[in-house]
């Protein structure tokens, strides 16, 4: 049985990194093709334990690229984040557009720590870390200008209305002339249903 956080688990992501490892696919006129792989991540980028005295907090900072001020580890409740650095809940969209960033796509600069949930943080998943609720008064001015719009085109459609023009219905045999009851003996006067 594996523990989070154990040495034993450890060793097993280490099988399986290994196991991941680029491997030639395709070897033809001197060129390698490579199937995708994850990167290898050293020893040394993997959490640690966590930090109990203050050297180990600075060590720990000093291997996420951070200032001993700024770093601050989960609390240490046995999910197994280790020493990893707690940071700030951004969304990618909730960064500046305007910086300078070495990835731009994910507004992000090369060294940057990433959130231990920084999965559901990507421009594809809903932007959570931001309320989008407006105020009552700016949902009430809402409701009211989109009723009020709608009452307008209500009354005007009663007042104006509008449909396609037709012409009067056209039957054959001079409109039916005898089928309506018409005299046969006498000859039924000429139906124009147009205008030149």
């Amino acid at each position: 049985m594996c523990i989070p956080g154990s040495t034993k688990m450890a060793s097993q992501v280490w099988r399986v990194a290994g196991r991941l490892r680029s491997q030639p696919l395709l070897r033809r006129q001197g060129v390698v093709a490579l199937q995708s792989r994850n990167l290898e991540m050293g020893k040394d980028d993997l959490p640690g334990p966590y930090p109990r005295t203050a050297e180990e907090r600075a060590r720990a900072a000093k291997k996420y690229n951070m200032r001993v001020e700024d770093y601050e580890p989960y609390p240490d409740d046995g999910l197994g984040w280790g020493d990893y650095p707690k940071l700030p809940v951004q969304h990618v969209d909730s960064r500046s557009h305007w910086d300078d960033w070495d990835f731009p796509d994910i507004r992000r600069n090369y060294g940057d720590v990433y959130h231990i949930e920084e999965d559901i943080m990507w421009r594809n998943r809903p932007q959570w870390d931001k309320e989008f609720n407006p105020s009552l008064k700016t949902q009430v001015k809402t409701l009211l200008g989109v009723l009020t719009v709608f009452g307008v085109l209500f009354v005007f459609g009663f007042k104006y209305p509008m449909f396609q023009p037709v012409g009067p219905k056209q039957y054959p045999y001079n409109n039916l002339y005898l089928e309506n009851g018409g005299n046969p003996d006498k000859e039924p006067d000429a139906v124009k249903n147009y205008e030149i």
